[in-house]
């Protein structure tokens, strides 16, 4: 087994373990079903006393055999790991006590620590299985989008949370469901923040001299026409750090104070002067 091989492995079981830990210290004890397996084993905890640990793999080890089936050996080894494991922490940590009884803050930082866990696994390449492997087989043989069936499975979760045990559980599930979702962003792409700007002006041949000696960023001359006068209007791409930004626009606006710029954000930039180079 190679040796990146085994580091995904070791993602995988960090990122389990953190799901695992995050599911008995704030979602459980406080009753926040926010999706996913781990939500109907909260359900099925206060409604029977089933434990999670034993529901978790009573659904996560047959989605992943019907997974295998239906959509074909993509998931593989470290999949499977995901699934065995989360349910394995949750059963041999099942003893722990509550780190909060309010269940605001079991949802805001329970969905903080479900969102690094999994943003964790995927940097393993893998899953933690469970619904996702439901949402998937759904998007293949129905042709819903893959997000929509996630959202209908995950929204029929938090509804039946609201039912059994009160509409502001639900609420606090929704809010636990939001924070993971941003969290996996974070955890994927990271803190650092990029900013992409398109630059139009009549001086392009001065203002990328003055980008690639002042700021020393990269420009990439696109062609475009005027759609008004039909003329050729060459355009600018620059990408630089958001400490860069302030800098770029004064100095284009130095050379060219009629430039148009537009301005978005990059959320992840790979390549020279930025991650990966």
């Amino acid at each position: 087994m190679s040796k990146e091989r085994v580091l995904e492995i070791i993602y995988v079981l960090i990122g389990a373990a953190v799901v695992a830990l995050t599911f008995n210290v704030f979602l459980l004890p406080n009753r926040v079903a926010s999706g996913g397996v781990s939500g109907i084993s909260t359900i099925l905890h206060a409604l029977v006393g089933w434990e999670p640990a034993y529901v978790q793999w009573a659904f996560n080890i047959p989605l992943f055999i019907a997974g295998v089936i239906f959509l074909g050996k993509q998931f593989g080894l470290k999949t499977l790991v995901g699934t065995i494991f989360v349910p394995l922490v949750v059963y041999a940590t099942k003893d722990l006590d509550p780190w909060t009884n309010d269940p605001l803050l079991a949802a805001l930082f329970g969905g903080i620590g479900i969102g690094i866990g999994i943003g964790i696994v995927f940097r393993g390449k893998a899953s933690t299985g469970g619904t996702d492997l439901a949402a998937q087989i759904i998007h293949k043989y129905f042709g819903l989008s893959l997000g929509t069936c996630v959202a209908i499975i995950d929204g029929m979760i938090v509804l039946t949370a609201a039912i059994v045990f009160d509409i502001e559980q639900g609420l606090y599930a929704l809010i636990a469901l939001f924070v993971t979702s941003k969290t996996i962003d974070l955890v994927q792409i990271g803190l650092g923040r990029s900013k992409m700007t398109i630059i139009i002006t009549e001086k392009q041949l001065e203002v990328r001299k003055a980008i690639l000696e002042k700021i020393d960023r990269g420009v990439t001359k696109l062609p475009a026409f005027g759609g008004y006068t039909d003329q050729e209007r060459p355009i600018l791409m620059c990408v630089v750090d958001q400490t860069e930004f302030t800098k770029l626009k004064q100095l284009v606006k130095s050379i060219d104070s009629s430039a148009f710029i537009i301005v978005t954000d990059a959320f992840e930039v790979l390549g020279k002067g930025f991650k990966g180079a």
